[in-house]
């Protein structure tokens, strides 16, 4: 008797679970790899006026609630650390020192989550003990929220 079973179908491109990644992260590693295009095209070094203003433009285009937290954060973060650049990084306002990302905002809307974040990349000298934070959640930018992320930015530089 011959199996006249069929072979199971593979999913298809749209499903996420035969993909691997959501929606969301897919837009983010879509978002990176054009970064990667602009700076080839640009020789590696894109000026710093365009890596700003791509940032501000990003900012801008963010739902209210992730734009005002961006716009505060972006200001923070040129007063406590003057000396990190502006770009993208997955489509996120980053900061950068020597080049390699430093610090980033992720907004709640990127992907899908219940809170913004602020989040330091091991470039960071953050370092304390054995454990340490390096992603803040973020739900209000108070005064007090401000000051902290200043201190963090002006260690994480040092």
């Amino acid at each position: 008797m011959t199996d006249t079973k069929r072979p199971t179908r593979s999913k298809g491109a749209g499903d996420e679970a035969a993909e691997g990644f959501t929606a969301e992260e897919r837009a983010a590693i879509k978002d990176r790899a054009e970064e990667v295009k602009a700076a080839r095209r640009s020789g590696g070094r894109a000026a710093k006026a365009d890596e700003e203003a791509a940032v501000l433009a990003k900012i801008a285009e963010m739902p209210d609630a992730d734009r005002v937290m961006a716009e505060q954060l972006h200001a923070v973060v040129k007063d406590a650390a003057p000396s990190l650049t502006s770009r993208l990084w997955y489509g996120m306002p980053a900061y950068a020192k020597d080049g390699k990302v430093l610090c980033f905002f992720q907004g709640a809307h990127k992907f899908k989550s219940r809170y913004a974040m602020l989040g330091f990349s091991d470039q960071a000298n953050l370092d304390d003990g054995d454990m340490w934070p390096t992603y803040f959640a973020l739900t209000d930018m108070t005064a007090a929220v401000k000051e902290r992320i200043g201190d963090l930015l002006k260690r994480a530089v040092s």
